[in-house]
This record gives C-alpha cells, structure tokens and sequence, in this order.
C-alpha cells in the first residue's frame, strides 16, 4: 500500500481513518469539572474545579500530541494546548465554555 500524506494524517498504524475516539479520562475529568463550575460558580470549590479543568484538558492535550496515532490527532493536541496556554494568558475561559 501506497503511504500518502492522506493516509499519514488520517490513519493510525492499522491502517483506519481516526478523527475521533472515545473520550479518554483526562476529557471526561474536564468534561465533569466544566459542568460543575457552571453550577458551583463561586468560592474555592470553583477555583478547585477551574484548575481540575484546566490540569486535565492540559494533559488530554499533551497526551495527544505525544502519542496520537495520527498527525491530525497530534496537530489536534498542539492546537488545544496552544489555545489552553492562550486562554489562560489573556484571561478567557474554555473549562466552562465560554470564549
């Protein structure tokens, strides 16, 4: 089989088109800690789940750039950790979904 740069951003090393995957611990951590910073908006419980967010979309992020199993997944990671790095430097704030 041919290798193509379709098939190097595209595929993992069985040969399948992965955009997506099953969301992995760090994600759901992020995903869990985001929704109840929505609910639990004020004190140091908020602040605890605002870093709790930020730590596991962190790593998601680093663990896909990392060991992605594609270059789209890896470009995926670095673009994350890019705009998480952003985010906290300009003040936005993507742990509860809002830009």
């Amino acid at each position: 089989m041919k290798n193509t740069l379709f098939d190097k951003i595209f595929r993992d090393s069985d040969g399948n088109i992965v955009i997506a995957q099953m969301p992995n611990l760090p994600i759901i951590v992020w995903v869990t800690a985001s929704l109840l910073k929505l609910v639990l908006t004020t004190g140091q419980i908020n602040t605890g789940l605002d870093a709790l967010a930020f730590g596991s979309l962190f790593t998601w992020a680093w663990l896909e750039l990392f060991q992605g199993v594609n270059y789209f997944r890896r470009a995926l990671g670095l673009g994350v950790l890019i705009g998480v790095m952003v985010s906290r430097t300009v003040g936005i704030d993507i742990g509860s979904f809002s830009l």
